[in-house]
């Protein structure tokens, strides 16, 4: 039997960066033996019911999301009103978003998609190291949640997804004759 143990929540920066490290070295790690010829290929359950997308199209939904938490920061930052989740989209209109994402990274090929990704996640780690844990999770930032929690949601807990999707591939690729 496995066993797979859920990392706990993050309640703090030191955790949540650990969340995120862990989690997108998981991922990274899956990519790294993916033949580039498959990374185009519809293979994957995808983001909206009933839909299937490629590796590409995984990475690309992974950097969207992280660009809009880099979005909502300055916005906030700069006291501008954000609008959530993007613009033109409500959070019950997720799917049409990861299609938008798709879309929007659609010309870039597996290589500089895993590029680009990592660039995202690197400048997420350094906003991350110039907040403080009361800013990250003192306050409330977006209704209820706190900004800590609405990055998490947005970085770690999709990478760590992103592997489990991947995996499952994987594993149903290798078990066919």
């Amino acid at each position: 039997m496995i066993h797979i143990y859920a990392m706990a929540i993050p309640t703090t920066k030191d955790e949540l960066l650990q969340a995120i490290r862990t989690n997108y070295s998981k991922l990274v790690c899956e990519l790294s033996d993916i033949p580039i010829g498959q990374t185009n290929l519809l293979i994957l359950q995808g983001h909206a019911k009933g839909t299937v997308m490629s590796i590409n199209n995984l990475i690309s939904y992974l950097i969207g999301w992280g660009e809009l938490v880099l979005k909502w920061n300055k916005k906030s930052e700069d006291d501008k009103e954000v609008d959530f989740p993007e613009t033109g989209f409500k959070w019950n209109e997720l799917g049409k978003l990861a299609q938008k994402f798709y879309q929007d990274y659609a010309d870039l090929d597996f290589t500089t998609l895993c590029a680009k990704l990592d660039q995202t996640v690197l400048t997420i780690m350094e906003l991350l190291e110039q907040k403080t844990n009361m800013q990250l999770y003192g306050v409330n930032w977006y209704e209820k949640w706190t900004l800590g929690r609405m990055i998490q949601f947005n970085t770690a807990s999709p990478y760590q997804n992103a592997v489990g999707r991947i995996r499952k591939w994987k594993k149903e690729k290798n078990s066919k004759p």
